[in-house]
């Protein structure tokens, strides 16, 4: 009988979010999704920031940005959706760590071969160079990691974001920084609650990806800067 009420009990105090709580962490889970974060970061060190890519003109600066769609979000995504349709992994969200072993892998070679291609083009500021290395050390240290746990590839991303933001504060602080830095902050915020509301990821598995998102950048930035 008393299990029978501390049953009730704790079914009856376990938090319920609202439906538009939930709609708003759907939301801003896909408008932050992780594929989407190499082209964020490329706009803002591009389009933004106005100290790496001042020489370049639009057709470039574009250019460069359909590059980094092409490789670092196309091609991951497509990856995806193959392996759903010959059936080797069960969801396209990836939730269950079997599913994220070929992405990570297919992923880390395009992030590479991202890599290698500004690497050879002394024209691309070496910023966004170290910037796709640090995305391929990311999702490396993710697959290694996986085989233990599973961890939040949006927080991997906006850990990744966080530590690019860290890396142009200290080799290139020209305006606008501040601004920028903080709304990060209040997104990376917002995301990783999403994702704990959304019940997709435990709080250790929010804070390792924000650690091996951060560290990847700044272990790129040690290496290529």
């Amino acid at each position: 009988m008393e299990t029978i009420h501390a049953a009730e009990y704790r079914s009856a105090n376990t938090y319920k979010p609202a439906g538009i709580i939930i709609f708003l962490a759907k939301v801003f889970s896909y408008i932050f999704h992780p594929l989407f974060i190499p082209l964020y970061a490329t706009w803002y060190l591009v389009f933004i920031h106005h100290g790496f890519f001042a020489g370049f003109g639009e057709k470039e600066k574009t250019w460069v940005l359909l590059r980094v769609a092409l490789n670092m979000v196309f091609f991951p995504a497509l990856t995806v959706l193959l392996l759903k349709g010959v059936g080797f992994i069960e969801s396209i969200f990836l939730k269950k760590q079997r599913d994220r072993i070929i992405p990570y892998m297919a992923s880390g070679i395009f992030f590479f071969w991202m890599y290698l291609v500004f690497r050879n083009q002394p024209e691309i500021p070496k910023v966004l160079t170290a910037f796709t290395f640090g995305v391929f050390l990311a999702s490396s240290f993710a697959l290694l990691a996986n085989i233990y746990f599973k961890i939040s590839m949006h927080a991997l991303g906006c850990g990744g974001l966080l530590g690019l933001m860290i890396v142009v504060l200290n080799i290139n602080p020209s305006p606008p920084f501040t601004i920028p830095l903080m709304i990060l902050i209040l997104i990376t915020g917002i995301v990783c609650t999403s994702r704990l509301i959304l019940s997709a990821h435990t709080q250790k598995e929010i804070y390792m990806g924000l650690f091996f998102g951060f560290f990847s950048q700044i272990i790129g930035a040690a290496f290529i800067l």
